[in-house]
């Protein structure tokens, strides 16, 4: 039986804002969650990965920089060797030839975007504030490498690798449900009842299968409270991460389109 995880990643956790994995199996079209593990350092986060011999995972950061930013930034056009350099500057060079580039664009078009952004509705890769995904990329990708993943859609295609790591969005998933109705905050004022309502008709969603996805989730009385009472959102959506990944498990070639921009990488079911 395959394990699979969803993750909801953070490139500087901390006792406050933790990184979440929910890990589960899938029987047929139904998913259960099995546990939530929460990790308040880099460290844990890849030795609790490192643990389990092989795996799919869907992780909530992105894999891949768009290929106008690439281009015009000068750096290697294969995606392991432009990993290899995006990762080995610092965050200030990061953002000093980020803000560079949109400087040099017109209003209203200052960040470059992956072509799979726009069915995902998801920020660019190479925003690094609110929320700080490029940072996202610089810190999880690096792990993620040396636990020898394997990514789709950015290496060969590879068959019975052990490590499977797929870009997931939670995000893609909630609106299919909730349309724009926001569910979670890392803001106290703004954590309210129709958040809470929010995540209540999430959750009754998943677990009814009620999503294009065609899964039904799991839970025990406790994970689902534990899941609706999350103001912050990040058990949700580690959860809706695993959704994605258990789905993409099922389908040929990992459910991705059958041409994928192999230095952009892409969002698993946009």
């Amino acid at each position: 039986m395959v394990q699979l995880l969803g993750c909801d990643f953070s490139s500087s956790p901390n006792s406050r804002k933790n990184i979440v994995l929910a890990w589960g199996h899938s029987d047929g079209a139904r998913l259960r969650l099995e546990r939530l593990e929460r990790f308040a350092g880099l460290d844990g986060f890849s030795q609790a990965l490192a643990q389990e011999p092989a795996w799919v995972g869907g992780f909530d950061l992105p894999f891949g920089l768009p290929r106008d930013l690439v281009l015009a930034l000068g750096w290697p056009q294969d995606w392991l060797a432009c990993m290899s350099h995006y990762c080995a500057l610092s965050r200030p060079q990061i953002r000093d030839a980020f803000a560079a580039f949109c400087d040099s664009r017109p209003a209203g078009s200052k960040f470059a975007h992956r072509a799979t952004d726009i069915p995902a509705r998801s920020s660019p890769s190479m925003k690094w504030v609110n929320p700080p995904v490029a940072y996202m990329m610089h810190a999880g990708v690096p792990l993620l490498l040396a636990l020898d993943a394997h990514f789709p859609g950015l290496q060969a295609a590879q068959t019975g690798a052990a490590r499977v790591a797929l870009e997931a969005y939670p995000g893609m998933l909630a609106r299919e449900v909730l349309g724009n109705q926001s569910y979670k905050s890392d803001d106290k004022a703004k954590q309210d009842s129709a958040r809470l309502i929010a995540r209540k008709d999430l959750v009754n969603a998943l677990e009814l299968g009620q999503t294009r996805w065609g899964l039904a989730l799991k839970l025990s009385h406790a994970q689902r409270e534990a899941l609706v009472h999350d103001a912050s959102g990040d058990a949700l959506d580690a959860v809706l991460c695993l959704v994605q990944a258990a789905w993409a498990q099922r389908q040929a070639g990992w459910g991705l389109p059958a041409q994928v921009d192999p230095l952009e990488g892409w969002i698993v079911g946009a």
